[in-house]
């Protein structure tokens, strides 16, 4: 399946989505709210319905039959979905609040997802420019360059990413507790950013010890493992995240 998907097909595809948000970005724009009260924008539903749209062209093309599921698509029961080989995992808009305020920090995420694990992923940042793509076994890459771009002996302080909406009490535990020689550096920023910080060596680690969905961090995910790196959620025993769990919710992790 995976040798039929062209990763540039799903580049395109993410930057149209990309122009789409855009062009709302750079408007004033309608907020609803979601039963969770999480913002709802009007580009979340245009880039759901181009990234939809897109992924069953892709099926066609290719001759595959790949099932869809998407932050802003229907509630799929795990049921229905327990038993997929195969399945795109999509957040159109990640990092909404980001969105919300303007400061470009949020991401168009696709992902393929094969038994549990990402193994295709586009992380697209349209107000900022920046493209990450990977797929197993070809490598990950920052607009054409592969990844890592730097390595940690290159940097002088040891970076830690957090997120600049969600920090927690346990986070700052957790910086607390690193062990180092170096200055720490903590790097706020929003949105699936964080682990393509890791991955493209700009950040030496980045712990998530607060709540994602599973279309939050898929599509980066795949990106940083191409990358030689990897998102644990127990160090201790090396256990990797996963995917299409019965509840879409993923417990803590640590990118490094």
């Amino acid at each position: 399946m995976l040798n039929k998907i062209d990763v540039q097909d799903l580049v395109l595809l993410a930057k149209k989505a990309g122009e789409a948000i855009m062009a709302i970005y750079q408007k004033d724009f309608d907020v609803a709210f979601k039963a969770d009260q999480s913002p709802l924008t009007e580009a979340d539903k245009a880039a759901h319905n181009i990234i939809e749209q897109g992924l069953k062209e892709l099926d066609q093309k290719n001759g595959t039959a790949i099932p869809i599921l998407s932050e802003e698509g229907k509630n799929i029961p795990y049921e229905n979905r327990k038993n997929w080989d195969y399945f795109w995992l999509v957040d159109p808009v990640d990092g909404t609040k980001e969105f919300i305020k303007k400061n470009g920090e949020f991401t168009v995420n696709i992902a393929l997802i094969h038994n549990g694990l990402p193994v295709l992923g586009v992380v697209y940042a349209p107000a900022l420019g920046q493209m990450y793509w990977a797929k197993q076994g070809d490598g990950a890459f920052k607009d054409g360059q592969r990844l890592p771009l730097k390595q940690a002996e290159q940097r002088d302080s040891y970076k830690i990413v957090a997120s600049r909406s969600h920090m927690s009490d346990q986070t700052q535990q957790f910086i607390d507790a690193i062990k180092t020689d170096k200055t720490k550096e903590l790097v706020a920023i929003g949105s699936s950013l964080k682990i393509c910080l890791v991955a493209e060596g700009e950040a030496d680690v980045y712990p998530r010890l607060g709540p994602t969905m599973e279309w939050d961090t898929a599509a980066a995910h795949a990106v940083v493992l191409e990358a030689g790196m990897g998102v644990k959620i127990s160090p201790a025993n090396n256990a990797q995240l996963v995917y299409n769990k019965e509840n879409l919710l993923n417990p803590f992790f640590i990118v490094s």
